[in-house]
């Protein structure tokens, strides 16, 4: 195994606190796999036998209604895991996985987990950890889909990004319009309406994918339901 490699995993915030001769250990009985644009890592129903982290590449993780619309769920970058609640009760996965852009991710047996959380409890906290941030966001994404307008539902998700790059003002969307809408629960149309009201209200501006807030605090009101546009 490379020191490159060896950097790689413990660059992962779930194996942070992990020796090198575990790391040489973890990258043992992992599996790597590269994987294109739009390739299925696993699907609703799937049996969860392990979990997966990301080490280059972004992944969604979604849900199909029975009329086949798509919801996304949330939006997984490098260094990151997926597919690891089920992992925990021997269930199957409850959600589909789908790669953005190419990407290389890292597979790792259920059984060699429970191993090593037997051989270092704190591998299981640090898991304990990204799952409660995981579950606030999550609760914070059911709020917003079934209490939010659609408008309330961008502002939110922009402050959320805004949050993400530093409290920039200027905002770069790294995902196309078609995937922030399904992550908003709308359709592409109904986005671009509401982005273009929200320009018409001096809220933002709008250029291909940089979007400029320009007013803060209805960008905030917007967020909480205190104003709409009219």
């Amino acid at each position: 195994m490379s020191e490159d490699a060896i950097r790689s995993l413990g660059n992962v915030e779930l194996f942070r606190e992990l020796s090198d001769d575990q790391l040489r250990e973890l990258e043992s009985t992992g599996q790597r796999g590269t994987y294109p644009a739009g390739g299925a890592i696993f699907s609703q129903g799937d049996p969860a036998q392990g979990f997966y982290v990301i080490l280059s590449g972004r992944v969604k993780v979604y849900k199909l209604s029975p009329e086949g619309r798509e919801q996304i769920l949330h939006l997984f970058g490098a260094g990151e895991p997926i597919g690891e609640v089920p992992v925990f009760a021997g269930e199957t996965f409850p959600a589909h996985a789908e790669t953005l852009e190419r990407s290389e991710l890292w597979f790792l047996p259920r059984n060699r987990l429970r191993h090593l959380f037997a051989q270092d409890p704190s591998l299981a906290l640090n898991m304990l950890a990204i799952l409660s941030k995981r579950l606030r966001r999550f609760t914070n994404l059911i709020e917003d889909l079934s209490l939010k307008e659609i408008p309330a539902r961008l502002a939110a998700y922009l402050m959320h990004l805004q949050d993400g790059q530093g409290g920039a003002e200027t905002l770069h969307l790294d995902v196309s319009k078609g995937v922030l809408a399904k992550i908003l629960g709308t359709s592409q149309e109904t986005l671009s309406r509401v982005l273009r009201r929200m320009s018409e209200a001096g809220v933002l501006e709008m250029q291909s994918k940089t979007i400029t807030i320009l007013d803060d605090g209805m960008l905030e009101d917007l967020a909480e339901g205190h104003t709409n546009l009219s």
